[in-house]
């Protein structure tokens, strides 16, 4: 199992909460939450041992650089395939039981392929195929296990949950590569694909203990479409917050990943170790990963999350330039405490911040997005780095992953993140639709024209227009797929703000499921600097007879 981790302005003032926010270990206060983090923690604990696991089958068999990578390649890849719809689906699907199903169809992967490792039958091409297969099942429950772990916390946790959320995929990321160097040489490669299988049904045990915590849902007004799948997309889309933080992540991941890629040939070609060294040098990244998490709230009071993220992406580019240098294991060990420690604090802490900022309609869907860019980044750098070793040999891959690392985060100073914090991510209902069924016909699933008029006075109307950019955005956020601003070309107090909606079910959903206390505010606040605001105008597309060019016309 891998679980992976604003359309406010720096300008906007923060909307007071919800509540008061909670200390950053509440959550495991509670108990059904901390029974599913232990055993989602001991599962992705599995699958970062089956990773370790594939990886030193391919270096004892003598396999190259790149076919190796490959490895955490065919594991991701999966990810950027289907995490998409997965997000979809969590969304308007009991989460519990999705995450049941696919963990019984992975232990039956996992222990397959632990069969066939033991009786010798587990060729490079049979390893990857089952990877992927195993990718697969992970990118079907990523969406649905982090929105769960939401739905289990009331509001004001959300931001602490999230955090452990990541804390706990991100630190099995990091121990459970280590456990695993430990245990391949006395164990075998075949035990810690058991394991793997067994960490799935723990998982499904621990959910079994639980009731689902979402409320029923209206089958009509929760059907997945292909508008739903766009929702997501169109949400992060006009985010600049979640944009950033995609961005960021990008231009971490890449470089970073030559680590998790090569570590294994690095440890055996350039070091000489065995596979109890590598699994050392691994325990080192995983106890600095450990030493980040702790530190981590500790840090955030005393750094912004950009400095954070700044000081991390020198540290682990360092670390990465040191690793090309390094002779004995003794200096490779002292390279990768701090690197465990930069690797936590960003992929956590940028996980947790776009997991706490996100409302709840659209969470599971946006996350997808955020996990199939973190995922695709692995899966491409992974090959690439695996190419680029082959081509000029490791310790020059490692240097040059370094100094690319150490550039993208001195230019990403001027791509600072931005304020997550600020807003009540609060669902609110407007209840402003009018009664279309008294028009007495079925409406159509076909988009939806809304007209809004504006009188604006001349000496407010560029106040106006930067409360509307804001508007924009929540518009094209909630579900508009088209938005323009119109100046009456007779009266120039007139605007008119138009845009479209895929469908009435969506427009329903704008106003009833999707709209946050922060979108009502900018609401109100276009409205306070307009004069007056006429009704809504909800236009209906009629379909109009296609007549034969040739026909005559009395």
């Amino acid at each position: 199992m891998t679980t992976g981790a604003a359309p406010a302005s720096a300008a906007a003032a923060p909307t007071p909460a919800s509540g008061p926010a909670a200390g950053p270990w509440a959550p495991l206060r509670r108990p059904v939450f901390r029974w599913v983090w232990i055993a989602a923690f001991v599962a992705n604990l599995g699958t970062w041992m089956q990773t370790v696991g594939g990886q030193w089958l391919l270096v004892e068999g003598h396999s190259s650089s790149l076919l190796i990578s490959l490895v955490q390649s065919a594991s991701s890849l999966p990810v950027l395939l289907l995490v998409i719809p997965a997000g979809a689906v969590a969304d308007f699907f009991d989460r519990r039981r999705l995450l049941l199903a696919v963990q019984g169809v992975q232990a039956v992967i996992a222990g397959i392929l632990a069969l066939l490792t033991a009786v010798s039958r587990t060729s490079p091409d049979v390893l990857l195929l089952f990877t992927f297969l195993l990718g697969c099942g992970a990118a079907a429950q990523l969406p649905a296990y982090q929105s769960f772990i939401s739905d289990l916390l009331p509001r004001t946790e959300l931001g602490a949950g999230a955090s452990l959320s990541s804390l706990g995929v991100n630190l099995a990321r990091a121990v459970g590569p280590a456990i695993a160097g430990l245990l391949v040489a006395p164990l075998g490669v075949a035990w810690l694909f058991t394991l793997n299988a067994v960490s799935f049904l723990l998982f499904a045990g621990a959910l079994l203990t639980t009731k689902s915590p979402q409320s029923a849902v209206a089958p009509a007004a929760r059907a997945v479409s292909w508008s739903s799948l766009e929702a997501g997309g169109r949400y992060v889309r006009h985010s600049p917050a979640v944009r950033r933080i995609l961005l960021r992540l990008v231009l971490f991941a890449w470089p970073v990943n030559v680590l998790w890629a090569l570590l294994a040939p690095l440890a055996e070609r350039r070091l000489g170790l065995s596979a109890t060294g590598y699994g050392v040098l691994l325990g080192a990244a995983g106890a600095g990963a450990v030493a980040g998490a702790v530190l981590m709230p500790r840090l955030r009071r005393w750094l912004s999350a950009s400095q954070l993220l700044t000081a991390s992406g020198v540290v682990y580019g360092a670390g990465l330039v040191g690793l090309a240098f390094v002779r004995t294991m003794g200096e490779a060990i002292a390279v990768l405490l701090p690197v465990g420690v930069a690797w936590i604090v960003v992929i956590a802490g940028l996980n947790a911040s776009t997991q706490a900022f996100l409302p709840d309609w659209v969470r599971a869907r946006a996350l997808a997005i955020y996990q199939m860019v973190l995922f695709a980044s692995f899966a491409g750098s992974a090959a690439a780095w695996g190419a680029v070793a082959n081509g000029i040999g490791l310790e020059r891959s490692f240097g040059l992953a370094g100094v690319l690392l150490l550039v993208t985060t001195l230019a990403g100073i001027w791509l600072p993140l931005r304020r997550t914090d600020v807003g009540d991510r609060t669902a609110v209902t407007t209840g402003l639709l009018p009664d279309v069924t008294s028009l007495g016909i079925a409406i159509p699933d076909d988009p939806v024209e809304v007209v809004v008029r504006y009188r604006v006075a001349p000496e407010r109307q560029d106040a106006f227009l930067d409360a509307v950019a804001d508007l924009r955005n929540s518009r094209l956020r909630t579900g508009s797929t088209q938005w323009a601003l119109l100046r009456d070309a007779v009266e120039a107090e007139v605007l008119v703000e138009r845009y479209r909606v895929a469908s009435w079910t969506d427009h329903r959903d704008q106003h009833d499921r999707r709209l946050t206390r922060f979108d009502e505010d900018v609401r109100q606040r276009v409205r306070a600097l307009a004069d007056s605001v006429d009704d809504a105008e909800h236009l209906l597309f009629v379909d109009v007879p296609h007549h034969s060019h040739f026909r005559r016309t009395p």
